[in-house]
């Protein structure tokens, strides 16, 4: 899909009054006197995944500049739909945040049975980053993405590849390109993309989608074959890897956000207390390059871009369902 670029510590019962008439409105250089507070922030996909390891890449950072203890909890399940059902139930007081991406707004066109709303149900509070996605299989005699579409369909039997999940980007990703190539597969759901890549690995799979930062550190594996890449051009991080349109599938192109949500209701001085930090510490060189690292590019922004953002997102990813064919199995 392609995107426009770019255990709850209460506050002491002194410092209560003083927060509520006051300190919201204060630059962080006047949070250094508040009291630590625990911000929690839920990635609903099991350690390892794309948000898991971009979040921590920034988090320690983060917790100094709010003045707060920051628990990542890991909440996999339902492609990501348990971890981000509880998000949007809990109190909107900028204590309890989501890290999301692209998948958040998959599920809503997915799962019949939700039990929130991926628009009306949160607020966005701060893009963090972007990323493509690769197109991967097990290392063998198919080295690029057109000869992979031929031996899968000279197959007597279908193959099968793996996801980080029913409704999340990687099973979206490849559902589309399959749909692109004509060809179908199995989709076997896993918890995290670090799950489906570790199949893949192992060869019980025959193929992954995964954002570039789920793949980039097994460029040079012999058990892997990189095939191409989904974006409108060639990944900085893997820039001898074609394209998907390079490779023979003019037009397809596949990419991700990834950002921070609280539940609808938050106050919108915390929301923009959060997003003044997430921006300041995503601009030191030092964090930016350990995204980097991880075939990410730090993207940010205003809550009311963000939000922006996500309405054309939220549209674009009902028409991406539509395409794939793709559905809860």
């Amino acid at each position: 899909m392609h995107l426009p670029f770019p255990t709850r510590r209460r506050l002491l019962a002194s410092t209560a009054l003083a927060w509520g008439l006051g300190l919201a409105g204060l630059g962080l250089a006047g949070l250094a006197q508040a009291a630590d507070r625990t911000l929690h922030i839920v990635v609903p996909f099991g350690a390892g995944a794309v948000q898991d390891t971009v979040l921590r890449a920034f988090s320690n950072e983060l917790g100094q500049a709010l003045q707060a203890s920051i628990v990542i909890e890991n909440k996999p399940g339902a492609g990501g739909t348990l971890g981000t059902q509880g998000v949007a139930r809990a109190k909107p007081d900028g204590n309890t945040l989501v890290m999301a991406a692209a998948s958040h707004h998959f599920t809503g066109y997915m799962y019949p049975k939700l039990g929130f709303h991926p628009v009306n149900d949160f607020e966005p509070v701060a893009l963090v980053a972007s990323s493509g996605y690769v197109i991967a299989a097990p290392a063998g005699k198919e080295r690029t993405l057109a000869q992979w579409v031929a031996a899968a369909k000279a197959s007597p039997a279908p193959w099968n590849y793996a996801s980080a999940g029913n409704g999340s980007a990687s099973h979206l990703g490849m559902a589309s390109f399959l749909a692109k190539a004509g060809i179908e597969q199995q989709h076997i759901p896993y918890k995290s993309t670090g799950d489906a890549v570790r199949e893949l690995l192992a060869g019980r799979v025959q193929g992954v989608t995964a954002a570039t930062t789920g793949l980039i550190a097994f460029k040079d594996d012999p058990r892997v074959q990189l095939l191409a890449y989904t974006g409108p051009k060639r990944s900085p991080f893997l820039p001898d890897l074609p394209t998907v349109a390079e490779s023979g599938f003019a037009g397809f192109q596949f990419d991700t956000w990834y950002g921070l949500l609280a539940p609808a209701g938050t106050p919108a001085a915390e929301v923009r207390r959060i997003n003044a930090a997430v921006n300041k510490v995503l601009a030191d060189p030092v964090v930016q390059e350990r995204v980097r690292k991880l075939g990410a590019e730090v993207a940010t922004d205003t809550p009311a871009g963000f939000k922006e953002l996500l309405a054309k997102d939220w549209r674009t990813a009902g028409e991406v369902v539509r395409i794939s064919g793709a559905r809860v199995e």
